[in-house]
């Protein structure tokens, strides 16, 4: 025990750590085979390594881990000629400091003997591995040490910023292997030990390792369960941990221990068949989020592709273009240093492309796009738990946000629903306001968000007011407390003040939210054109007021260049209340711009930007501007309720002439 803890010792003299302007030290670790020198980078900043020795390793009678993983992978990517945009890294053999980083003394011992095994031991020795899941022969310990190795270069090279990006097409994987015990098909932990290399050799020290493997990665999240700088995010199936490996360890409980509780993420898949849908779903709400609190200064993928669709063993429905997304997510961190580790993977066409997927990706392709997907039911069930069981450890993940709606959709309301069925019930109540009946492709989209009363077609005059509800995440007070108070109780105070001074000055009037929720995908300007042809135009008013407020703004004024010749003698005043968004611009139209000049009134903060010295453009062409000394654009509406009054009042009083000729 004394003499391999004295080995252990002096072989990890040798490592020292990088520093600025510091030489290499002559007892420097082999970086790779000194018959290959490394040549540097033709302006190439994306790598990979392989080696067709690491087909060492194989069964004779056949086995779903097979040499064929890689060569396939390689293949594909000198018949698309990716190869000759990136730089090749020389492979080596991992070392057995390096192992002995992650790996016990007996571990690399055990790997060690392979190559000296007889036949007759490979047969004696066969229900032993195979209980462990593995196949081993006298090739398996030259590729297993080559295969951490490569892994090793790819992060060395990432880390030490001479290629930002690579691919390390290794075999056999590595992710199951623990720090005493080889199993899974799995030798050496090539992406833990990696890691340990990186952080004893160079500055880089917070390393996230994102495992897509269908399989947990019980050996990684082992290596590192106790340590804060390595955060480990695993997605798998899991299926109450009766999949391979078993147990609890991948259960979304399992969080890390001491120091590194809260350093290891698992979404566990509860059955089969989770696809594209599914993972970006957990990659949007639980991966990124973490992953950004975390910060880390390289990135690792245990790129395992037996979730992808066709694989047998994971019988899962991830799509080339799938694993593309999640890799085009996770470059975005640690500044684009990235490296991808290949794992499982044993159906050797749908490896093949989702490998070469995420190879355009790391070269600066985009993904190929997604059609429109939404996550299935047990996909938001098991992020919204994971989401849970993490927001105790980082801030960055709002639980509630995800909460799946699905299972109370029959029997839930929006807060939107809630808010239109209020407003309708308290104008009905009050004013006796009732629904315009709608075209059919207008029907369900904006059913009940029209509304008006009885007198529309008696009354001489007619206001109509443009609205939306909002966006209420905007308008939470605590997003801890989902505090809904003051932002839309302004809205509402708002209308109630309009509806009871235009009740009392006996006006008709027309309601129009054109911001339903859900959003639609018909435009406003066709429903406010609908409702000037067939509604407006043809009531009993001759004088009608426009009120616009916030985004309804900028559709009314599209309405009034689209039916200009008849607004223009009907119309008498256009008041549209801004907060700090644009305000909308009048057309290039002489006889447009001399009406909207008479008859607009144009309310928006005093410190809006179109009041600033800067602001070069004639204000003309807005309408006449009436600034309110308020920040909060909501407060404007109340403060501003007596102009708006004053203003209507002032033009219904006073005849508007029409500016095109009879």
């Amino acid at each position: 025990m004394f003499h391999s803890e004295l080995i252990m010792a002096n072989d990890q003299e040798a490592m020292d750590v990088d520093t600025d302007g510091a030489s290499s030290s002559k007892h420097m670790l082999p970086q790779r085979s000194t018959s290959v020198p490394f040549q540097p980078p033709r302006d190439l900043t994306v790598g990979y390594v392989y080696s067709s020795e690491m087909t060492s390793h194989f069964n004779p009678r056949g086995h779903q881990e097979a040499p064929e993983r890689i060569t396939r992978i390689w293949q594909a990517i000198v018949d698309g000629k990716y190869n000759t945009k990136m730089q090749w890294l020389p492979i080596r053999p991992v070392t057995k400091a390096e192992a002995l980083l992650v790996h016990s003394q007996t571990t690399w011992d055990s790997i060690e003997a392979y190559q000296y095994m007889s036949e007759q031991q490979i047969v004696d020795s066969e229900a032993y591995y195979e209980q462990l899941s593995l196949y081993v022969m006298p090739g398996t310990t030259r590729a297993a040490r080559l295969s951490c190795g490569g892994v090793i270069e790819a992060c060395l090279t990432v880390a030490r910023g001479r290629l930002r990006k690579v691919f390390a097409i290794c075999r056999p994987p590595g992710h199951h292997a623990e720090p005493d015990q080889s199993m899974g098909f799995c030798f050496f932990n090539n992406v833990a030990v990696a890691t340990r290399v990186v952080q004893h050799l160079t500055p880089i020290k917070r390393v996230l390792i994102l495992d897509w493997d269908v399989h947990h990665g019980n050996g990684t999240q082992r290596a590192f369960n106790e340590d804060p700088s390595v955060l480990y995010i695993s997605l798998h199936r899991y299926e109450g941990g009766d999949f391979y490996p078993c147990g609890e360890f991948g259960g979304m409980n399992s969080c890390g221990e001491g120091s590194g509780l809260g350093f290891s993420v698992n979404i566990p898949w509860p059955e089969k068949g989770m696809g594209d849908a599914d993972y970006i779903h957990a990659f949007q709400r639980v991966v990124m989020p973490i992953a950004m609190e975390f910060a880390p200064e390289l990135v690792i993928i245990s790129a395992g592709f037996d979730a992808a669709l066709g694989d047998e063993l994971g019988e899962c429905k991830v799509s080339p273009a799938g694993y593309a997304h999640m890799t085009h997510m996770l470059s975005g961190l640690a500044g684009g240093r990235l490296v991808v580790a290949l794992e499982g993977g044993y159906n050797l066409d749908a490896t093949m492309n989702s490998a070469l997927a995420v190879t355009k990706v790391i070269l600066g392709e985009a993904p190929d796009p997604l059609p429109p997907m939404h996550a299935s039911e047990t996909a938001t069930e098991t992020v919204y738990l994971v989401a849970k069981e993490q927001s105790k450890y980082w801030k960055s993940i709002d639980a509630k946000s995800c909460e799946p709606r699905e299972e109370v959709e029959s029997i839930s309301f929006s807060i939107p629903e809630v808010l239109q069925a209020h407003r309708a019930h308290y104008l009905h109540t009050n004013y006796k306001m009732m629904q315009v009946p709608l075209l059919g492709f207008l029907q369900t989209p904006f059913a009940g968000h029209v509304i008006c009363t009885p007198d529309l077609f008696e009354n001489k005059t007619l206001v109509v007011l443009a609205h939306e509800f909002g966006n209420l995440r905007l308008e939470l007070e605590s997003a801890m407390t989902c505090d809904l108070d003051l932002e839309r109780s302004y809205l509402l105070d708002f209308t109630k003040e309009l509806m009871r001074w235009i009740n009392g000055e006996g006006y008709a009037l027309i309601d129009i939210n054109l911001y339903p929720k859900p959003f639609t995908s018909v435009s406003q300007n066709t429903l406010l054109t609908y409702l000037w042809d067939n509604y407006i135009q043809l009531s009993g008013a001759h004088k009608i007021i426009f009120i616009g407020h916030g985004p309804a703004c900028q559709p009314l004024m599209s309405l009034i260049d689209a039916r200009f010749n008849s607004i223009n003698r009907s119309v008498k005043a256009v008041v549209q209340v801004i907060g700090y968004s644009k305000v909308p611009v009048t057309p290039k139209k002489d006889e447009f711009r001399s009406w909207y000049a008479k008859c607009s009134c144009v309310l928006l903060p005093a410190n809006h930007h179109i009041f600033r010295p800067e602001a070069t453009h004639s204000k003309k062409r807005h309408g006449v501007l009436c600034p309110i000394e308020e920040l909060q654009p909501v407060r404007i509406v109340m403060k501003g309720l007596p102009v708006i009054q004053a203003f209507i009042k002032g033009q219904l009083a006073e005849p508007l002439q029409s500016t095109i000729p009879n």
